[in-house]
């Protein structure tokens, strides 16, 4: 089973590469939906969390929002959540490549945002970044609910630079161009790399 890392900045249109690749019956281990799964209501990130960060679960969820204020601008504190999230996401993922391998899926994707900067590319035979030029990707943010110039500064300040993602890449996908050239690009990879 070959594994493919997609990875991008924040606006990079890392979503719709992902549903390229869902539309090709490619399975994707989406990691930002099983962050948003391990929050909700039953997650199992939502006790240490609560301890961690007291105040920021409501109803027996994460309010995100809370946990945001609590973590952003401070080292310490977003050092502390990973170290509740991650290893939870890393399990979700052994389970979802497990459940790939049982299936004998000849290709799979794992879509992560942090891939360099946990160091996940070393899970992945080959490494797809997303990229766009940047006043596409900050006008792409921006348009977000709830995104401000300050959110956007302090996301960007955690990834990888654009530049660097590009350089340590296996495959770069411009979607800066537009929806179609990019999906032709994922079903050449696609074709060249499914048995």
């Amino acid at each position: 089973m070959k594994v493919i890392g997609l990875t991008g900045g924040i606006g990079m249109g890392k979503s719709t590469a992902a549903n390229t690749f869902r539309r090709l019956r490619i399975p994707v281990f989406d990691a930002d939906a099983a962050v948003h799964e391990l929050q909700g209501k039953g997650g199992r990130a939502v006790a240490p969390i609560a301890a961690a960060f007291p105040g920021t679960v409501e109803g027996g969820k994460v309010d995100r929002e809370a946990l945001r204020r609590a973590v952003l601008g401070n080292a310490a504190a977003l050092k502390r959540l990973e170290r509740i999230v991650h290893p939870l996401v890393r399990d979700a993922e052994r389970r979802f490549l497990a459940a790939a391998r049982r299936r004998a899926e000849p290709l799979v994707v794992l879509d992560i945002p942090l891939l360099f900067e946990t160091k996940g590319q070393g899970r992945c035979d080959l490494v797809v970044v997303v990229t766009a030029p940047a006043a596409v990707q900050r006008w792409r943010v921006l348009r977000r609910p709830g995104m401000t110039e300050e959110r956007l500064r302090y996301i960007l300040a955690r990834q990888t630079p654009d530049r660097e993602k590009r350089r340590r890449a296996d495959v770069v996908v411009p979607t800066g161009l537009s929806r179609h050239a990019a999906q032709r690009a994922i079903r050449k990879l696609v074709r060249e790399n499914r048995p």
